[in-house]
């Protein structure tokens, strides 16, 4: 999903000032705070990316369930049948948001509750998708072995401070919607998948380090898309990429050219060809069709949830939709699942 249109639109200082907030002393007891229901990591994922959550929140963004009452968000997404968040990590972002202190704010609040948390590094300071895979700032000038070690010491930094406040994710992501490689040039992976699969190597060797037993994923759009998945994994397995877990998106509303049912169908045909070609399971990272249109959306969501559900050997572990809560033309996206009121549209009760 090409998310370059999007502006964060508050300051660095509020942002510290409401991680400082939600960070406080009085906040830090697992033992006073956490749901302690037994979190089932064996089950399907039935996921949301909050990522704009805080951001929503500082710019005073309310939430609220079919009658009417206030709740925080997670929290109603909870009892609307998710039980897991995706967070986005950007390494040095302008205004603050979705670094390393806004992350542990919003995964504290997933922990508390419960909820099972899967981290998607994006190793930019903004936004990595297909269109763009931008260098940070601070790595512009780097070669490849320092690039690797760059990405080894931001996953390990990170993970670190997850594990200081005791949250395990269950699934990290190395990169995001990596479809031509990532940290362009040097890792873009149609002038050198070596490279590329070096990069990614450096993050997945970070990761085990520090949680042995999370799942790396390695994401791409257009889940749909057989030919694009056959040719980066095929690369990738030749250049000693490691992985656990293949990752998808898949946007309906932005092909013209078939329905939403055709694009399912050829999605779970393409995981099939995943897990039979890799040995590997699959996961739905990202997925979203537009807020306005939530018969459909409800539609679309319920027959990609049955049919990756009955995948052989649970080996669809989950889905997972982008940024639901936004609502009221949040950073001119319409793909949320929420109402212009704040309140959740039909479309999530696929998750029931």
């Amino acid at each position: 999903m090409i998310k370059n249109i999007f502006k964060a639109g508050a300051f660095l200082l509020g942002m510290i000032a409401f991680t400082m907030v939600s960070c406080s002393d009085k906040n830090d007891d697992p033992k006073s705070t956490t749901d302690t229901t037994t979190v089932d990591t064996t089950a399907y994922a039935k996921g949301a990316d909050v990522s704009w959550l805080t951001e929503m929140e500082y710019n005073g963004k309310t939430f609220y369930n079919a009658s009417g009452k206030q709740m925080d968000c997670i929290e109603l997404l909870k009892s609307l049948g998710i039980n897991s968040i995706r967070l986005r990590v950007w390494v040095n972002p302008t205004t603050g948001w979705c670094n390393k202190s806004d992350v542990l704010v919003k995964a504290w609040r997933a922990y508390k509750l419960g909820m099972r948390i899967l981290i998607d590094f994006h190793y930019s300071d903004t936004w990595a998708d297909p269109s763009q895979q931008t260098v940070p700032a601070a790595w512009s000038n780097y070669s490849l072995t320092e690039l690797e070690q760059a990405v080894s010491d931001h996953t390990t930094d990170v993970l670190t401070a997850l594990k200081a406040k005791g949250i395990t994710p269950e699934w990290v992501q190395v990169g995001n919607e990596t479809s031509n490689g990532m940290l362009w040039p040097t890792g873009k992976a149609s002038t050198s998948m070596a490279n590329y699969a070096a990069l990614n190597n450096a993050g997945y060797s970070a990761v085990k380090s520090i949680f042995p037993n999370a799942k790396v994923v390695i994401h791409l759009p257009n889940g749909d898309n057989n030919s694009l998945y056959r040719w980066m994994f095929d690369g990738l397995k030749s250049n000693g990429g490691k992985w656990d877990v293949i990752g998808m998106s898949l946007y309906p509303s932005a092909d013209t050219t078939m329905t939403w049912s055709t694009k399912v169908d050829n999605c779970i045909a393409n995981m099939k060809d995943m897990i039979s070609r890799y040995s590997t399971p699959v996961m739905l990272c990202e997925v979203g069709m537009p807020w306005d249109d939530a018969t459909t959306s409800k539609s679309f969501l319920s027959d990609l949830i049955t049919k990756s559900k009955a995948i052989s050997s649970n080996n669809c572990l989950g889905i997972f939709y982008w940024e639901p809560e936004a609502y009221g033309s949040w950073n001119g996206y319409s793909l949320g699942a929420f109402d212009d009121s704040g309140k959740p549209t039909e479309a999530l009760d696929a998750f029931k």
